[in-house]
């Protein structure tokens, strides 16, 4: 099973070893979009639109990745104070009745808006901006996999520990890629 978990990590780290130059390449692009606007009076919204895209993918392809390594917020009053194996049980509960479903549903009631994006090769979203759009919808689907793959990466690990008895306190492997 270990071998399993491994290779269900190693998707979203690859993912997020990429998609984290996004970030870089997003500040660069807005910086372009100022400086080409307030120095020197021009504007082009497909600039604006390129910053929105990367936005979107850096967000919606590393959300994967961030929950690897555990860096999703919390908004929990009770789950500190739990021990290590109710933690796991909160954990592998969250998993297997909220993130994994929710993820079914979204990628389920949005395939259809994709593959018609893709069908008629969907445009810009403005006038003059990027024409498309379909691939911004295919991050919906693309998010909702990585999600899955991810949530069952940590579901398989909290079962298997909890069923070893270990100590939940050991942090996820490899840590954040940056």
């Amino acid at each position: 099973m270990e071998v399993w978990i491994g290779r269900l990590d190693g998707i979203n780290r690859a993912v997020g070893s990429a998609v984290r130059w996004l970030a870089l390449l997003m500040v660069l692009l807005q910086f372009a979009v100022v400086l080409l606007r307030y120095v020197f009076g021009v504007s082009f919204i497909f600039l604006g639109e390129g910053v929105l895209y990367l936005h979107a993918a850096l967000f919606m392809l590393g959300a994967g990745y961030t929950l690897l390594v555990d860096g999703h917020v919390r908004v929990d009053i009770f789950y500190g104070r739990l021990s290590a194996r109710g933690r796991r049980l909160i954990d592998l509960g969250g998993a297997l009745f909220f993130l994994l479903p929710s993820m079914i549903a979204v990628l389920v009631f949005s395939w259809p808006s994709v593959r018609n994006a893709w069908a008629v090769l969907e445009g810009a979203i403005s006038v003059g901006g990027i024409p498309a759009a379909f691939l911004l919808k295919s991050l919906i689907p693309a998010f909702c996999l990585l999600l899955i793959v991810q949530g069952l990466a940590c579901a398989l690990r909290d079962m298997l520990r909890l069923q070893r008895g270990e100590d939940p306190e050991t942090p996820r492997p490899e840590g954040p890629l940056l």
